[in-house]
């Protein structure tokens, strides 16, 4: 019997596969400057801030006045419902932009901050590691190094690599047993967002870029309209609930998109294949438009399996129904 790991003519091909070399370009050869450069591409290209962080979001304005100062970029954590920020150095890492950072973190209510710069100093990446271990559950400070590459003559792409982030498992851990020594579901929750997060990388990656589970009691994803959200959730009465969420933050945005789904209710209705309702939600900023199923509570595990479908179906659906009608631009 021939070894194959052994065998010449393995390792001839082996031996003459070109592999590419990477190498190291200078990031300012590519953005002259931060503000009139790179902040406005980061602004465009979210997708790659989103992959390395590993979570949904939006990018919604730059140069964000807070105070006497401007903060880079200012959006919303999908994956998480908050507000999050960006402060951009395309130089080393430096006390004043440390400061700026809480400045602008406090000024905004921010829960997701986010240190973009092409290297960090040793005493930054522990102030970041400090304020994660100390700050409440719902708020995450990240580091990125930003770098820039080529193999060859190839084009150059940015590279991007977490030098920082939160403590996921010893806040949850600290979550968790808060909520169970209180009574709460948070341990149920979580348990059942991990499967429905499983389910849904594996059979549609495309939809979240999220890896860590909720311990409440609904989960946030992109929708193809701006402004809105697609939210898995158990709701009141001991019901499923899966629906787009709408709240650009602008009520009368807001009021013009519901209006504009409404008007196309028919055509909705016939692309989801089922009844969907319309709720204007009079109390509160946003709307909603959803489909319920009964019988939903997260205590009963047997049940697990049966709402990860009912959830992927309904979302299978909403995204397929949300094709085939339009909102006015904003």
């Amino acid at each position: 019997m021939t070894d194959v790991l052994s065998s010449p003519r393995l390792a001839r091909k082996g031996s003459t596969m070109e592999l590419g070399r990477l190498t190291p370009v200078e990031v300012r050869s590519i953005w002259e400057h931060e503000a009139r450069d790179f902040t406005p591409w980061l602004l465009d290209h979210a997708d790659h801030l989103a992959e390395v962080l590993g979570i949904d979001l939006e990018l919604e304005r730059s140069e964000y006045p807070v105070g006497g100062f401007s903060l880079d970029l200012m959006g919303r954590d999908l994956t998480n419902d908050a507000v999050l920020i960006v402060e951009n150095q395309l130089e080393g890492t430096d006390h004043n932009h440390l400061g700026q950072i809480l400045t602008y973190a406090a000024g905004t209510d921010a829960a997701t901050i986010v240190w973009v710069a092409t290297g960090f100093r040793e005493e930054h990446r522990q102030a970041l590691d400090w304020l994660n271990e100390q700050t409440r559950e719902d708020v995450r400070f990240f580091g990125v190094e930003l770098r820039v590459v080529r193999i060859g003559s190839s084009a150059a792409a940015p590279l991007l690599n977490l030098v920082a982030e939160p403590n996921d498992w010893q806040k949850q851990v600290r979550s968790v047993t808060q909520a169970a020594r209180g009574g709460t579901r948070a341990p149920l929750y979580e348990a059942f967002w991990t499967r429905y997060l499983d389910e849904v990388h594996r059979r549609h990656p495309d939809w979240t870029r999220a890896r860590k589970p909720s311990a409440g009691n609904w989960m946030s994803f992109p929708a193809p309209i701006w402004g809105t959200a697609i939210n898995p959730s158990f709701a009141q009465g001991k019901r499923l609930r899966h629906e787009l969420y709408i709240d650009t933050g602008d009520g009368a945005r807001n009021e013009e998109i519901y209006q504009a789904l409404l008007e196309q209710l028919g055509d909705l209705e016939a692309a989801y294949g089922r009844p969907l309702e319309f709720e204007e939600l009079p109390n509160a900023r946003a709307s909603r438009i959803a489909e319920y199923a009964p019988d939903g509570e997260v205590i009963n595990e047997a049940k697990h399996g049966d709402y990860v479908e009912w959830f992927i179906d309904a979302g299978e659906r909403l995204r397929r129904a949300l094709q085939v009608v339009t909102v006015p631009d904003a």
